[in-house]
């Protein structure tokens, strides 16, 4: 098991990999280990991976993403390979990538994202946050500033029956970099963050938040598996 040095290890189903990168990783070096691992997961030559970390600012473009809603160039535009739209990643952002093998925790894509959406909402919920899935509009969504706003975004890519790609979490980015795109396709939202709603959120604790609630998550995708069975 992999982890932050500066935490206490993360007690982690075994053969799932729990790693927390320190300082700003580079996208297109995370996308290539990230695309390197599914592949290896799905040859049965690596263990499954929860991989928490940060990247510099940027803009990503998913395969539905349409070129009118990138307003502004500021910082560099990256094709990412998952569903969706445009979506920014940068500082003061918590973003999970997921690599795990759903031919043994059932081959369902929709309940996984329902399941990642739920685990993210726990979390939140942890730090006196109370957010929550809209069905048909993608993310994570919270109220807590006095009008509806998106606080978390999804975005998966399945091959293979490997998954890729994740979450990102608003804990403390600067807002105004989302300014350069329609974030998801949604003009009618604001975007906000923990920050934003007077929640000072460590990446620790949050990391923390999310280990706790990882036990849950992986019996939602048990549940598919055994139902399918």
């Amino acid at each position: 098991m992999a982890s932050n040095p500066t935490v206490p290890p993360i007690a982690i189903e075994q053969q799932i990999e729990w790693r927390r990168s320190p300082g700003r990783i580079e996208y297109l070096a995370a996308l290539a280990e990230m695309e390197a691992r599914a592949t290896a997961i799905a040859d049965r030559r690596a263990d499954e991976l929860v991989w928490l970390l940060e990247h510099p600012p940027l803009y990503t473009a998913g395969t539905s993403a349409d070129p009118t809603e990138l307003l502004d160039t500021r910082f560099p535009v990256h094709a990412a390979g998952r569903g969706g739209r445009y979506t920014y990643h940068g500082p003061g952002q918590r973003i999970g990538y997921l690599m795990l093998d759903l031919t043994k925790r059932g081959r369902d894509v929709r309940r996984f994202v329902h399941a990642v959406e739920s685990w993210v909402i726990g979390a939140l919920g942890e730090f006196g946050i109370h957010a929550y899935a809209v069905p048909d509009r993608i993310g994570i969504w919270t109220s807590d500033g006095g009008s509806e706003a998106k606080i978390g975004a999804i975005g998966v890519r399945v091959r293979r029956w490997a998954t890729l790609h994740g979450f990102s979490v608003n804990l403390a980015p600067d807002l105004t970099h989302f300014g350069g795109i329609i974030p998801c396709g949604i003009a009618e939202y604001p975007v906000t963050s923990a920050q934003a709603l007077g929640k000072r959120i460590d990446t620790t604790d949050f990391d923390r938040a999310l280990a706790d609630g990882f036990p849950v998550f992986l019996n939602a995708l048990y549940a598919s598996a055994q139902n399918e069975a």
